[in-house]
């Protein structure tokens, strides 16, 4: 009844970054009011959405997440914001699946919550929606993501996405400027830089720790190739698979940062900019999102529990509540090259298998 493309083909046409998907909540909150659903919005002062639909009956309160921001991107020189996380793609499904439970009549128990999320390539949007009180009376949390290729195909999905731990350390690093024909005057920043980075890739945990740290971006430019740079900014994007070791990963990390810079007579100012924490998944969630998959694709549509080096934040919603059941999956979708890629594609078909898998995992909760 309702077609998750007709949403993707609008959504996917107005890219929107973190705290700024205004045309996108203004969409998705329109729809879901006339549909039937209370729906709040600006939560906790973002564009974040909540809506709701109360059986009038006891029973669990049951929330649905989807996020809705674009990615930033610079193609051919020219910044810009693209949809290639597919969020767009989360929206749609979550949306017309919403759309079609409450034509349908499927929640006859409890209270049914859909979360439409800001900002999750930021890290901050399911922390402002939980802060905005989204979660206090929740029972159990669902949310998913397209899957790549290589990790799942059309036609299957995956129950649990096992996500990893992530961080991004920041490292303004300060020298002294000076003429190059004169360095014993100056402090270089760049080599400060350059050996914080060697620092950083020498560090090792456990060898049974699934972890990596890695410089992902180096600024610095004194305007001139004949003078010493006095500031340098870098940034480290960290990965560890559970939780407890990106302590440890963090602490190594800002000390190898500080000491390098130290070594060469530069001071530097270090912080952590985004944290997610590693996938928090209920086991029974798992299990009915599994029998779930199996109703819409058949056995040989049921995947395997995966792990993946990714991040999301959905996890700060079992993390900050963890009260809450949560439960995460992946749908396959054929998508190429890989996420984030400024040329991802995917099978638009594989919408409607998540509007059917949601609608299933709805009806077994509150049918």
């Amino acid at each position: 009844m309702f077609k998750a493309l007709e949403h993707y083909n609008y959504l996917h046409q107005i890219p929107e970054l973190g705290f700024e998907e205004f045309q996108t909540s203004a969409y998705i909150g329109d729809e879901l009011e006339k549909a039937g659903f209370k729906v709040t919005r600006n939560v906790n002062n973002t564009t974040g959405i909540v809506a709701e639909l109360d059986s009038g009956r006891p029973g669990p309160v049951l929330v649905l997440r989807a996020d809705m921001d674009a990615l930033g991107h610079i193609i051919d020189g020219v910044p810009c914001a693209r949809h290639t996380c597919c969020h767009d793609g989360h929206s749609s499904v979550v949306l017309a699946a919403a759309q079609t439970i409450i034509a349908e009549g499927t929640v006859k128990k409890g209270r049914l919550k859909l979360i439409f999320q800001p900002a999750e390539e930021l890290g901050a949007g399911a922390l402002a929606m939980v802060e905005g009180g989204v979660l206090d009376d929740a029972d159990m949390i669902l949310g998913f993501h397209v899957r790549p290729l290589d990790e799942c195909p059309l036609g299957q999905a995956v129950p649990a996405m096992y996500y990893s731990a992530s961080a991004t350390v920041e490292a303004v690093i300060s020298g002294v400027p000076a003429h190059a024909a004169r360095p014993h005057l100056g402090v270089n920043a760049l080599d400060a830089a350059a050996a914080a980075v060697q620092a950083v890739n020498a560090i090792h945990l456990a060898p049974d720790l699934t972890y990596s740290a890695k410089a992902t971006r180096l600024l610095c430019d004194a305007g001139v190739t004949n003078a010493i740079p006095s500031e340098a900014l870098v940034y480290w994007d960290l990965r560890t698979q559970f939780n407890e070791p990106m302590t440890t990963l963090k602490s190594k990390v800002i000390q190898a940062i500080e000491s390098s810079a130290a070594a060469f007579g530069a001071t530097v100012k270090v912080q952590v900019l985004k944290e997610m924490p590693a996938a928090v998944i209920d086991e029974e969630m798992t299990t009915l999102i599994a029998e779930s998959i199996t109703e819409v694709l058949g056995k040989e549509g049921l995947m395997e529990p995966k792990m993946t080096p990714g991040s999301e934040d959905f996890f700060h919603y079992p993390r900050q509540r963890p009260g809450v059941k949560a439960g995460f999956w992946g749908l396959g979708a054929n998508l190429t090259p890989g996420l984030h890629h400024p040329e991802m594609r995917f099978e638009l078909a594989a919408l409607e298998t998540g509007v059917k898998i949601f609608k299933t995992c709805v009806n077994k909760i509150l049918g």
